[in-house]
């Protein structure tokens, strides 16, 4: 199997990487804050922050660009109607990183990702 030359994967492909952070991307936004590591976090943040924007737009380009990210349609709706306008006269800086300690089974750093 080809692999990526940039940067670490998560331990597996680059498509595979796509869904981890679209899978975390799609639980800030439902629950409000996941508990991860930190790498994990960090690589989320970027993707949360733009679905956030795209909801801020909120005309049918926009959700259609969100959907290409998070293909579940309740959690876009969700987006659009409640979480980005809470956001509406913030220029970005939607969610924070709370550092947590390391996990006890691999002392791996674990974080909290939340929205502001």
């Amino acid at each position: 199997m080809a692999r990526p030359k940039k940067g670490a994967r998560l331990g597996g492909s680059a498509s595979h990487q796509k869904a981890i952070t679209a899978n975390l991307a799609r639980a800030v936004i439902e629950n409000g804050r996941i508990t991860t590591t930190e790498t994990r976090a960090k690589m989320a943040k970027p993707v949360v922050e733009r679905l956030v924007t795209y909801g801020k737009k909120g005309d049918v380009a926009a959700r259609r660009q969100a959907l290409k990210v998070i293909n579940d349609r309740d959690v876009i709706h969700q987006l659009f109607a409640e979480v980005a306008p809470r956001y509406a006269g913030r220029d970005g800086g939607y969610t924070r990183i709370l550092k947590l300690g390391p996990r006890q089974g691999d002392n791996a750093p674990m974080v909290i990702l939340e929205l502001v």
